[in-house]
């Protein structure tokens, strides 16, 4: 199998999926479709997800086929997860990739970092950070603003947001356009990762009218407003 992938088929999806053996590529499938994590009631039908830390493309593989008319922009830094989220993806024509980091300003330049929380947890920090030793990518960031604007839309449907604790700089500014827009916001924060994540968040979504729910490590929001 090219890459050391291992094909896997399963009921529910069109197409096979595939994982690399004895890494977090597994842990991430459990949590998705045998726990079935992202499989929420979000109130709507969505027209527009934005995926982002999108990994291996399982979530959006789970999106793509739970909401077919969808179109999906998955995103992702590090250079073997996005193969594999290439390699995943490609049989959907909706499902749209971005080798990118998800930021709160477009067009910097940020390091993917490894610090040994497996495949599905690189660390994407600014370039002028010192010290970090196990660099193993360098990307460009994208912002939520942009993306809308580049698809012309007024609203957001669902964003699922998993960055490994890069919310912390994403909810810190520059919000303020696109946050009151989302319908859905599906998070999962990472204090562990980056301290003070949770507290940033929080403090932004506060400002709107947001209901919450939990679902294993994600956070739902759903927006009262819209």
């Amino acid at each position: 199998m090219a890459l050391g992938r291992n094909k896997v088929r399963i009921p529910e999806l069109i197409f096979p999926i595939y994982l690399r053996p004895k890494s977090s590529d597994i842990l991430a499938f459990h949590q998705i479709f045998t726990f079935k994590e992202y499989d929420m009631n979000f109130g709507m039908t969505p027209n527009f997800i934005i995926d982002a830390g999108a990994n291996i493309g399982l979530s959006a593989v789970f999106f793509s086929n739970k909401f077919p008319n969808a179109t999906l922009v998955a995103i992702e830094p590090e250079k073997n997860n996005f193969d594999a989220l290439r390699k995943n993806t490609e049989n959907y024509p909706n499902v749209l990739l971005e080798k990118k980091a998800l930021s709160n300003q477009d067009n910097l330049f940020f390091d993917v970092i490894d610090k040994g929380y497996g495949n599905w947890g690189f660390v994407t920090e600014n370039k002028n950070i010192k010290g970090n030793t196990k660099i193993v990518d360098t990307v460009q960031t994208i912002t939520i603003d942009a993306i809308m604007a580049t698809y012309n839309l007024e609203y957001l449907d669902l964003l699922k947001i998993d960055i490994e604790g890069a919310e912390k700089i994403l909810f810190e500014s520059n919000y303020e356009i696109w946050l009151p827009k989302t319908k859905c916001l599906l998070i999962e924060l990472h204090d562990g990762i980056t301290k003070g994540s949770s507290q940033s968040f929080f403090k932004a979504i506060s400002k709107y009218d947001f209901s919450y729910f939990n679902r294993g490590e994600n956070l739902l929001f759903i927006n009262n407003a819209i």
